[in-house]
């Protein structure tokens, strides 16, 4: 074993070298640590599911109409069961999320006659999963969809759901969220997803348009491809 003399101090290179292996080990572990510990602590900062009861009479029968949201929704859901909607909301959920919060309303015959979903913020919305949202909810019942404002790099998911609701008019109820919100861009905060203290109010103001569809007050508008819609719905089977 060589032996070398530092400081005059006597140390073997072979120590040295496993005392060099052992800390690179050390920090490989504490990284992996750390890597699994990112996603526990991501999912607690989206908190738990919270649920607004409707604080006024939709007129819509006996079961009121339901909004299914993330944390965009969350910063209105107030002023959302104000119009009359049960609100039901998560931080960081995703559509796919959403659609299994419809489909225990349908397992318990819970089904309201107008349901809007305001997601994509977290991850796509495909035109599947629109989809799916229209097979569970059937073809007497209105869906509401809300364009998703994204983060820049992310893949816009608001041509698929203005799409969706060119191919079903009489089905579905565009709220063009994304495009009122790229024209006003003070409707979001600084990050440009979550709302404002005056998008608050403008993002309830446009869930009335699916409400209004609903009771029969007005007809599915046209929707441009570029956006611009306000509300819309869908009569051809998915």
């Amino acid at each position: 074993m060589a032996v070398k003399r530092r400081g005059g101090r006597i140390c073997h290179s072979a120590w040295v070298a496993i005392s060099r292996r052992e800390i690179g080990l050390i920090a490989i572990a504490c990284c992996v640590a750390a890597a699994l510990l990112v996603p526990a602590g991501a999912a607690a900062g989206c908190g738990k599911t919270k649920r607004w009861a409707a604080a006024a009479d939709a007129g819509l029968g006996p079961a009121a109409p339901l909004a299914i949201g993330d944390s965009v929704m969350l910063g209105a859901a107030a002023e959302i069961a104000s119009l009359g909607y049960d609100v039901d909301v998560r931080g960081c959920r995703q559509v796919s999320e959403g659609i299994r919060v419809l489909r225990r309303h349908a397992r318990r015959d819970t089904l309201p006659r107008l349901v809007v979903v305001a997601l994509g913020s977290n991850w796509t919305f495909t035109t599947r999963d629109v989809r799916r949202l229209l097979r569970l909810l059937g073809p007497r019942r209105l869906l509401g969809l809300v364009t998703p404002r994204e983060l820049r790099g992310v893949p816009d998911d608001a041509p698929v759901l203005r799409a969706a609701a060119r191919r079903w008019p009489n089905r579905i109820a565009l709220v063009d969220w994304a495009e009122r919100a790229r024209k006003r861009p003070r409707l979001t905060g600084s990050d440009g997803i979550h709302l404002s203290i005056a998008g608050r109010r403008a993002f309830a103001r446009m869930l009335a348009g699916p409400l209004a569809r609903a009771r029969g007050e007005t007809t599915a508008p046209a929707v441009p491809p570029s956006g611009g819609g306000t509300d819309g719905g869908g009569a051809t089977a998915p």
